[in-house]
C-alpha cells in the first residue's frame, strides 16, 4: 500500500516569489487610474445592456469613454517622459 502525500510543501516553497515586486507594484499603482476608468467605462456599457440606452446613458458612456482615452494619454505621456531623454537641453 502506497501513501498518499499532499504536494502543499512542493507549493509552498516557491510562495516567496510568487508575490509582486515592489517594481510590478509601482506599475500597477502608476496604472491605476485607467485601470479605474476602464471599470467605470465597463460598468457604464453593462447600464444597457437590457435596455434601450436613454439620453443618460449615452452621455455616461461617452464621459467614461474619454476618461479612458484621458488616461490613457496620461500614462502614455508619463511612460515616454521617463523612457526618452530630453530632446536639445
Amino acid at each position: 500500500m502506497k501513501d498518499i502525500v499532499t504536494v502543499q510543501d512542493a507549493v509552498t516553497a516557491f510562495a516567496d516569489f510568487i508575490e509582486p515586486t515592489a517594481a510590478e507594484l509601482d506599475a500597477i499603482e502608476q496604472e491605476m487610474p485607467l485601470i479605474l476608468a476602464e471599470v467605470d467605462l465597463l460598468d457604464a456599457h453593462i447600464i444597457t445592456l437590457d435596455r434601450t440606452p436613454t439620453e443618460l446613458d449615452t452621455r455616461r458612456i461617452r464621459r467614461a469613454r474619454n476618461r479612458v482615452l484621458n488616461e490613457r494619454r496620461t500614462l502614455a505621456n508619463c511612460i515616454a517622459s521617463v523612457t526618452l531623454p530630453e530632446i536639445g537641453a
